[in-house]
């Protein structure tokens, strides 16, 4: 295996290396919860936040001149998700559709929606999170994950029609047209 070397690991400045150690421990929390909503799971989330921030810094000079540092992290982090399920074959039962959560207990709710999420396509499941979730555009979701607008717009009516047939009526309430 072909180890990468970073403009930082050897001879990169000191003041880099710091400025690369802050936006990583401020972007942590909010990369980690994103990474989450992608892959339901606590600690592949932490493996996916890991391997953004590796290839973050491995680019860290080229990261810094970005229009904005958090966008870009952002479409590493979706790449990164989407390149893991890529190696994933493992499929999911959609016959296990989680009960219809009344909108009134918020708690079933969130676990009613984190169970409807999981059985979303891997590019389904990153569009409705950087839409809803991350709450950007057509066109910026299209760019954080290569894709042109017309399949971010498609793929975000398909995921909310799969949502609304598992959660019933309590998707209004979440998904906003």
């Amino acid at each position: 295996m072909r180890k990468l070397k970073s403009p930082l690991a050897h001879g990169g400045s000191a003041e880099a290396r710091e400025q690369f150690r802050e936006y990583a421990v401020g972007a942590q929390p909010h990369l980690r919860r994103s990474a989450y909503l992608l892959c339901g799971n606590w600690h592949t989330a932490e493996d996916l936040v890991q391997t953004t921030f590796g290839r973050l810094f491995r680019s860290w000079p080229r990261v810094q001149r970005a229009d904005s540092i958090d966008a870009y992290a952002r479409t590493v982090l979706y790449r990164a998700f989407l390149d893991l399920k890529q190696k994933d074959h493992a499929t999911v039962a959609l016959d296990d559709a989680p009960e219809p959560a009344s909108p009134a207990d918020d708690a079933a709710l969130r676990l009613a929606v984190r169970s409807a999420l999981d059985t979303l396509p891997p590019r389904a499941r990153a569009v409705v999170v950087l839409r809803f979730w991350e709450d950007l555009s057509v066109d910026q979701t299209a760019d954080a994950l290569g894709v042109s607008p017309g399949t971010v717009k498609s793929q975000t009516s398909r995921a909310i029609a799969i949502l609304r047939q598992r959660l019933g009526t309590a998707v209004s309430e979440l998904i906003h047209d």
